[in-house]
Order: structure tokens, then C-alpha cells, then sequence
């Protein structure tokens, strides 16, 4: 498990293919790293396969390849990195899985005093998931949401965030990682498909403050 706060930055340095999937190559001073340990790598939790001098190696599986961007990731691309919360660890963003819903594409980008307004398309299939206030991971990285659409949403960078993290480089049309909030789809879980609900969880849902 993961919170969303990025540790620091690595880059992609070398992938061989293995298979349908491939073998990655981080350059970071990211560590010290255990093998087997989970580092979520712009937002996709991967495995530490090999120590090697000024990083890591770990394998992609070919559908972590084709849900993620990391499939499309250039040689020399950077990339988040988080290791998983130790037990106990300060819970500073939100639970963060690693497991990646589906790529989000930049809409509109523009500068707002000191932040930086950023809008993104959102897949239907996901916009249930996503709720104003609520948070959402974008490449490894906790965000709230600022405004949401059925067809979309926006959130707002500061500055750190900008400056610490890959997000500082998103530019219109530029494709992302989105893990939705694991509440949010465990309440949908709950809920049904079909918008059915037991009467006594909806009554909970409401009585919390989920629900209107």
C-alpha cells in the first residue's frame, strides 16, 4: 500500500523485452531498496527484481504495459517513486494501491496565481469513481479533486507538488496514470451495478455523510 506522496524521481534507463512484457531499468537514488519490495512507479506498483548500482530493475507485466503509460514511456522519461508505507507510517496523502484503472488525457492547462489549474478528460466508465473533493491518484501522486464533469475533472498543483514530482511537465493532450480512490469503488462494489442497495447501507452511507 502506497499514500500518494512521491519520495523522489528516477528515470527510465534501459528495457529489455521478456516475453509479452518487459524488464525495466531505474536510474534513482531511491533506497535503500530491498529485493521483493513494492515500488509504485509512476502510480503502477512494481516489484524490486535486481539491485544494481544507481537503482533497479523490475518487471512489467504486458497488461501493466498496455493499461499503463508505461508502455510508451521513452527511454530517459522520467518517473514517481514511492515505496510502500511501512506499518505505522504517517498516512500523508491517501490509500494508494498501485493498481492503475486506466490513462487520462490533459484537457486544459493554465496557470492560477502561484498553482497551476489542469483539466483532464475522464473514460466513463471511471466518472462514478470520481467525486468532487474526493481524491484521486494521477502517476503516483495524491491529488484532490477540484471540479468534476461526467466527462472529465480538474485539479489544482501547487507549486511543490509541480516542482517535486512529474506533474510539473503535463501539457495538453499529455497521457496519465489515474488509480481512482479505493473507496469510491468498493461503496460502487457495495452499491451494485444496477444502482440497487441494501436499505440499511444506504441509511449508514447517509447517516455518515457519503450520501445526500
Amino acid at each position: 500500500m502506497f499514500t500518494g506522496l512521491v519520495e523522489t524521481t528516477g528515470k527510465l534507463v534501459a528495457r529489455t523485452p521478456r516475453g509479452p512484457g518487459a524488464r525495466f531499468r531505474i536510474a534513482t537514488e531511491l533506497g535503500p531498496l530491498v529485493l521483493g519490495e513494492s515500488v509504485a512507479v509512476q502510480g503502477a506498483c512494481l516489484t524490486v527484481q535486481t539491485i544494481v548500482e544507481g537503482g533497479f530493475e523490475a518487471d512489467v507485466s504486458s497488461e501493466t504495459l498496455k493499461r499503463t503509460t508505461l508502455g510508451s514511456l521513452p527511454l530517459g522519461g522520467r518517473v514517481n517513486l514511492e515505496r510502500a508505507m511501512p506499518l505505522g507510517g504517517r498516512m500523508g496523502g491517501h490509500i494508494v494501491t498501485g493498481h492503475v484503472d486506466g490513462t487520462i488525457r490533459v484537457r486544459d492547462k493554465r496557470p492560477v496565481g502561484e498553482t497551476t489549474f489542469v483539466a483532464f478528460d475522464l473514460p466513463p466508465a471511471l466518472a462514478r469513481f470520481v467525486a468532487e473533493k474526493g481524491s484521486v491518484t494521477i502517476d503516483g501522486v495524491s491529488l484532490t479533486v477540484n471540479g468534476c464533469r461526467d466527462d472529465g475533472f480538474d485539479i489544482v498543483l501547487v507549486p511543490h507538488t509541480a516542482q517535486v514530482t512529474t506533474l510539473g511537465d503535463l501539457t495538453i493532450g499529455s497521457e496519465h496514470n489515474l488509480e481512482v480512490d479505493l473507496v469510491a469503488r468498493y461503496v460502487a462494489r457495495l452499491l451494485g451495478k444496477d444502482g440497487s442497495a441494501d436499505d440499511a447501507l444506504l441509511e449508514k452511507l447517509k447517516s455518515s455523510g457519503f450520501l445526500g
